[in-house]
């Protein structure tokens, strides 16, 4: 039998749900992205980042922090290709990136600043 943890339950699915509806919307919704949508994706970033767990907290940041340059990079890079070479799957992969930055920009400033409290509380 197996025993699963429960402690970061509302934080697993939040980040589910989150990349879920990211990935979703970037894919069907690119050239209009509701911001009643990415205001609850940027939700959904602020509760993740709140149930990080401190074993968790390095990992966590060096993943986001990864994935949020990546990101970035990635539009930038993509916006540029597409509309030199006229490539129509950049604007895909573009929104699909943006919207992921707005589910992890706010956990990632979340999970830093609790680092940094903790540091300066100790």
């Amino acid at each position: 039998m197996v025993i699963k943890s429960r402690e970061n339950l509302i934080g697993a699915w939040a980040f589910f749900v989150g990349v879920l509806l990211a990935v979703v919307v970037g894919i069907f919704f690119q050239s209009a992205i509701n911001p009643i949508i990415l205001g609850i994706l940027a939700v959904l970033g602020l509760v993740v980042g709140y149930f990080v767990s401190e074993k968790d907290v390095q990992t966590f940041l060096i993943a986001s922090v990864s994935l949020v340059i990546v990101s970035y990079a990635g539009i930038s890079g993509l916006v540029i290709n597409a509309a030199v070479l006229g490539i129509g799957i950049g604007h895909i992969v573009s929104a699909v990136l943006g919207t992921l930055l707005v589910l992890f920009v706010p956990a990632t400033i979340i999970v830093a600043l609790k680092t940094v409290f903790a540091i300066a509380q100790s």
